[in-house]
């Protein structure tokens, strides 16, 4: 660079998508938990109290513990310069994009999404898919915000080419000889 000081990378936010997934899971846990407890103190026998609880336990795990294991896994976060997609909660993905990529931003609601304000957010890269933010929360203040910052960093790297545009070809060539 010609003597300009990069701003350092700022985290502008971080998310994961919408609550609303963990739900089913609750009322489930909440089920699951009544009906395993009842099943231990209504049965006579020890061994089916203790195979009520176990049954309740593993339907728990099951039912409750991975989506919200898999939930906590998946986050998204935005910086001044860049897009970090982590998912995965037995094998982990992390996928970054930088934002001088981004050509423009979508919303895509379908089924509860518009009720709760969430979406999946698209941007696209000029790849054959575009990076997707499932189910974010507030999708279009998401959007808003992604929009500018892509505009924001098209803007900079052009203010940053333009100066060695506008240089003359033989003072490149003499410099890249250097």
């Amino acid at each position: 660079m010609t003597g300009e000081s990069r701003q350092p990378e700022r985290a502008v936010s971080r998310l994961r998508p919408h609550a609303r997934a963990l739900v089913l899971p609750s009322i489930v846990l909440v089920v699951v938990a009544g009906a395993a407890s009842y099943g231990a103190f209504a049965l006579d026998e020890l061994w089916l109290q203790l195979a009520a609880l176990f049954v309740g336990l593993v339907l728990i795990g099951l039912l409750w513990l991975l989506p919200l294991l898999s939930w906590l896994s998946t986050q998204y976060l935005i910086t001044t310069r860049r897009i970090v997609l982590r998912r995965g909660l037995f094998v982990r993905t992390r996928q970054e994009v930088l934002l001088s990529r981004g050509n423009d931003v979508t919303v895509r609601r379908a089924g509860l999404q518009s009720a709760f304000r969430s979406g999946d957010v698209l941007i696209n890269t000029g790849l054959d898919r575009p990076i997707v933010l499932r189910d974010v929360p507030r999708a279009d203040l998401v959007a808003e915000a992604l929009t500018d910052l892509l505009e924001a960093s098209t803007t900079s790297i052009a203010a940053v080419r333009r100066p060695l545009d506008d240089e003359p070809a033989a003072a490149r060539r003499s410099r890249s000889a250097r």
